[in-house]
């Protein structure tokens, strides 16, 4: 019987990642995303949470790109305005397009 070692992120139960780094990766990217919806809701009362939500994956899951943009380079932000239009996933249960496909974990077999 072969084992399998695989890692479940702490902030979304239902992924698993076959590398630790990824799941820890992913781990950061929904920690920054749920401060930025913090304060997205604060700046903007008006947009429900759900819209909140999105554009705080959105923002987190491109931070490289904000960062550039901050740092007095606004024109990196041309990068996400020229690439395809990419619907921003829920956080749970859905594959991240920037990451390696996840595998999911095997049920574990009755003792013998």
């Amino acid at each position: 019987m072969a084992v399998e070692v695989v890692y479940r992120s702490s902030r979304d139960l239902e992924r698993l990642f076959m590398d630790k780094a990824e799941a820890d990766r992913h781990d950061k990217m929904l920690e920054l995303a749920e401060m930025l919806s913090e304060v997205l809701q604060k700046a903007v009362p008006s947009l429900n949470e759900q819209q909140v939500e999105e554009v705080g994956i959105y923002m987190a899951k491109n931070r490289d790109v904000f960062a550039k943009a901050f740092k007095s380079q606004p024109d990196a932000l041309s990068e996400l305005i020229n690439a395809p239009a990419e619907p921003v996933a829920e956080e749970t249960g859905s594959a991240e397009s920037d990451e390696a496909p996840v595998k999911p974990a095997k049920a574990a077999k009755a003792a013998k």
